[in-house]
């Protein structure tokens, strides 16, 4: 079986088409259904590295605990600040050395156009875990499959997403992955937060949306609710990320105005945008959406190193 995963690059969320999220699908699924001596052989000898020169909590450990229940190990940096990049190593010479040592790589960077730099650097496949205000893709995958699993299905689904849709980087590949299927979308944002005016046309060929400022009018309507927080990091005026702190809210007498069976989801980490009294609600899938990122990632990694697929 022809494997069009085996040592590719994962930059983008625009390169995946429907096929390509139904074959990781079905590989998350197997993966999560797999004796776990068998799955251990899936990366034996084989070493994940990781560079991460932003904070990260979920992406990186979810990678980490994904490479050993394949039976690999990893190796990397967890914090700039402990790197030969606080020498003033180019992140050009980090990606070579770290390709040395390693099968795959995972990067994450506060800099647009870092991952598609690295991929060209790199002697191994690499994978983008976040760069810059650009796509966070592995989190488009694990959104879509939470969705896809948590409802049956994608297609003919209305999603609200609220929040920082400006710079929040996993909207924007969530919104390009959506693209692939019918579904209707409501962007619910501060106007000074509404999704960048560059990504609109491209977005907008594949995917009409609606844009409000208002949560609360349109509650009844979502199948699943998508969290995001305001990032106070991407701001440069810390004035401009005040008049805008807590904009939303989710409590739980808002799930009176909601379908019965919404799914409200969050990439986290979060702030106060959730009430932790939902937090075990039956419509809380934003622990279970972190979990499926383990199994999301493993099925990524495990096409990856495998020509054959498993």
């Amino acid at each position: 079986m022809s494997n069009s995963f085996f040592q590719k690059d994962i930059v983008s969320i625009r390169d995946f088409d429907k096929k390509k999220f139904e074959t990781i699908f079905d590989a998350t699924d197997k993966i999560i259904k797999m004796n776990p001596s068998e799955r251990r052989e899936l990366a034996r000898g084989k070493t994940l590295g990781y560079l991460f020169f932003e904070p990260s909590t979920r992406t990186r450990l979810s990678f980490e605990a994904a490479m050993a229940s394949l039976g690999g190990t990893s190796i990397g940096i967890a914090d700039a600040s402990s790197s030969s990049a606080k020498k003033g190593e180019s992140l050009a010479d980090t990606v070579k050395i770290m390709s040395l040592y390693s099968d795959v790589l995972v990067l994450r960077h506060q800099l647009d156009g870092s991952s598609r730099f690295a991929a060209e650097i790199s002697e191994k496949p690499m994978i983008n875990a976040g760069s810059g205000t650009e796509e966070h893709p592995t989190q488009a995958i694990l959104d879509l499959y939470t969705i896809w699993k948590e409802k049956k299905r994608i297609d003919g689904l209305k999603i609200g997403i609220v929040g920082d849709l400006k710079y929040g980087r996993t909207v924007y590949s969530l919104l390009y992955a959506l693209g692939n299927y019918k579904v209707d979308v409501h962007l619910i944002s501060p106007t000074a937060l509404k999704i960048r005016a560059d990504s609109t046309y491209e977005i907008k060929k594949r995917l009409p949306y609606k844009e409000s400022t208002d949560l609360e009018e349109n509650l009844d309507d979502f199948d699943v609710l998508y969290v995001t927080r305001i990032q106070k990091e991407r701001f440069a005026d810390a004035e401009e990320y005040a008049k805008v702190k807590g904009s939303y809210k989710i409590v739980p007498d808002m799930l009176k105005k909601m379908k019965d069976d919404v799914i409200i989801m969050h990439p986290l980490p979060r702030l106060d945008e959730i009430s932790h009294d939902l937090d075990s609600t039956k419509q809380a899938k934003y622990f279970k959406q972190a979990e499926y990122g383990k199994d999301t990632r493993a099925a990524l990694l495990a096409l990856i190193l495998n020509e054959n697929g498993f």
